[in-house]
């Protein structure tokens, strides 16, 4: 986050060193002045944005995919909130200047400043996009569409980066800020390119994944097996996940995140997934035989997150998946205790795994079934009498995760002890 800071402190001195006193002098200037320096910060946090989701390594791995999507989540408003702000105060500002009204200045920008216009259809898909992600919003949506709607973001930034070095004060005449500003953007979507679309494609084609079996494990719960080679060289911890994408009919477009259940054993590879959403329901129905493309691993979901010896695992449905594969990586001294949470008998999963791999490690685990009105979440926490003195790893839906974080907090579990992975539709 320093790094991120310095940089907007340099792009805000851009905006700064390129202002003169006669320009804010002048009819508009202090709101032309305004209007620059908001457009140069809202980019630039756009930009920051977009290379927290590009699935960086090096950033995955310091913040894992919680901490990214906090961040995310935390500096969303700010990007669409400065650059409506620009907009505004430029075309007022202009408006000023040329003495006309605000409404006439808009339709000049329209269709006499170069780049304009392209740029205006951009602002108005990120808009639409931004109103979308609004959390009331979004869970109206299908995952599906709300993922495709959300690569418009890509789209307006794109639309809007050439209306800046053309027009605005901090570029124009000033070639080594265009060249420094141009690269900034060409390093963005270099990320992006590779880390999306370049290394999940190399995966793929190395490790060669197809679906063997899908079996039943409770109820709507089934483990997706697939078959590859060289998963000896498949560099991943328990607790991660990686993006899914089955290329079969009506799936192969989107990728979803799912939880490996185990640890790779070469030469399988097997997914536990709820059948809760039209992606997840669609697996129930794959042959054998069909192709796998992956992206990742994922997620500081991992025992290398430790900061004790003994840790606890609390893990609500399908969260079990997290848990799972984590038990493998735990040394003996750990002694885990394992809470396994769910709202009736059927919905526990692997329960029999879980209990063997806690066993070898001289654990306790604890199955608590019912609604929370008759099991409250504070129960889960007097299963531990020792809770404080362990590292303590949450797997399960968000709201089930965000409640036992707020409640572990309050019984004085400090942060750094805290490690969790929510499931999002």
């Amino acid at each position: 986050m320093v790094i991120v800071g310095l940089g907007l402190g340099a792009t805000v001195g851009v905006g700064i060193t390129a202002e003169t006193w006669a320009g804010l002098r002048a009819p508009g200037g202090i709101a032309m002045f305004l209007g620059n320096m908001t457009g140069l910060a809202g980019t630039y946090l756009a930009l920051v944005m977009v290379l927290l989701v590009s699935r960086l390594p090096v950033v995955e791995r310091v913040l894992g995919q919680d901490g990214l999507l906090r961040w995310h989540r935390r500096l969303s408003p700010w990007p669409l909130s400065l650059i409506v702000a620009h907009a505004a105060l430029l075309t007022y500002a202009y408006s000023q200047a040329t003495h006309s009204g605000v409404m006439h200045q808009l339709g000049s920008f329209l269709s006499s400043y170069p780049g304009m216009l392209i740029a205006t259809i951009g602002f108005a898909v990120m808009v639409v996009v931004a109103i979308l992600s609004i959390y009331s919003v979004r869970r109206r949506l299908r995952r599906e569409t709300w993922w495709a709607l959300h690569l418009g973001m890509y789209l307006a930034f794109a639309l809007a980066f050439a209306h800046e070095v053309v027009l605005g004060p901090s570029f124009v005449g000033h070639p080594l800020t265009q060249a420094v500003w141009s690269a900034a953007w060409a390093a963005t979507a270099g990320v992006v390119l590779v880390c999306r679309f370049g290394l999940p494609i190399a995966r793929s084609l190395r490790y060669g994944l197809r679906v063997t079996e899908v079996r039943p494990e409770a109820d709507g719960v089934m483990s997706v097996i697939c078959r590859g080679r060289n998963l000896d060289r498949l560099a991943v911890s328990g607790g991660q996940f990686f993006e899914w994408r089955f290329l079969k009919r009506g799936l192969w477009w989107q990728a979803h995140p799912y939880t490996l259940s185990a640890r790779p054993r070469p030469p399988y590879l097997r997914l536990t997934v709820k059948a809760v959403g039209d992606h997840s329901q669609a697996l129930a129905q794959l042959t054998p035989g069909t192709r796998v493309a992956i992206e990742g691993p994922y997620g500081a979901f991992t025992t290398h997150a430790r900061r004790r010896q003994k840790v606890a695992l609390i893990a609500g449905g399908i969260g079990v998946t997290a848990a799972r594969s984590l038990l493998e990586d735990l040394p003996k001294r750990t002694e885990p205790v394992v809470i396994l949470r769910a709202s009736s008998s059927g919905d526990v999963a692997l329960e029999g795994e879980v209990r063997e791999l806690v066993s070898k490690l001289k654990g306790k685990v604890h199955v608590v079934v019912g609604s929370r009105r008759d099991v409250p979440l504070e129960h889960l926490i007097q299963l531990v009498p020792d809770i404080r003195q362990r590292d303590v790893f949450l797997s399960g839906s968000e709201g089930f995760v965000s409640d036992m974080v707020e409640l572990l907090r309050r019984s004085g579990v400090p942060a750094r002890a805290l490690h969790y992975e929510a499931y999002a539709l």
